[in-house]
């Protein structure tokens, strides 16, 4: 049985279509901050999320009739359409950036996420090393552990099965484990 959010959220894209103003304001209000954080986790880039939270809702005026309800909640919605948009703009990016040039800025930011430094916090340290494991196991992360949500909500967010989700968030914890025994090890030959 859906919730008041569910329900409230189903009444207001219904009015969306007919050009609510209103509605699409609650909608953006209720569900930006949410969008907005999926992006600046995966994209680790404050500008990028502000864009492609804009994108998104932008998108979302323009195809409201895309969201089906009876195929789950708009939130889930949102962050799959948010995906989209971040997969869109990482293949763009990828085409510009010269080869060599990719691989010292992966190497800086691997050597700037490893490197001792005793005034950074552990929370920096750990959103820099989520910002650096592979798209597939970043979104999991984001999704489960740092926004809560379940196993399958996370799977409908990303179009995949439930143990998808889950064997993909438990290669991600093996390597966030190996970072940090990694940086342990780093900062124990420094001292």
């Amino acid at each position: 049985m859906p919730g008041p959010a569910n329900r409230s959220d189903r009444e207001l894209m219904a009015r969306v279509p007919a050009g609510d103003h209103e509605a699409f304001t609650l909608i953006y209000r209720t569900h930006s901050p949410e969008v907005f954080r999926f992006a600046l986790y995966m994209s680790g880039d404050r500008m990028k999320a502000v864009e492609i939270t804009q994108d998104v809702f932008v998108w979302l005026m323009q195809h409201s009739c895309n969201f089906d309800p009876s195929r789950g909640e708009l939130g889930a919605f949102l962050i799959g359409v948010t995906r989209k948009f971040l997969l869109r703009q990482q293949q763009h990016e990828q085409k510009w950036v010269p080869l060599d040039e990719a691989s010292e800025v992966f190497e800086a930011r691997l050597s700037a996420a490893n490197a001792p430094d005793m005034d950074e916090t552990a929370a920096t340290w750990l959103r820099e090393a989520i910002a650096l494991l592979p798209g597939r196991y970043r979104e999991v992360v984001v999704l489960c552990d740092l926004e809560g949500n379940t196993y399958e909500s996370a799977a409908a967010m990303l179009e995949c099965a439930v143990g998808t989700v889950r064997s993909r968030l438990h290669r991600a914890r093996e390597l966030l484990a190996r970072k940090l025994h990694s940086r342990k090890e780093s900062q124990r030959c420094a001292v």
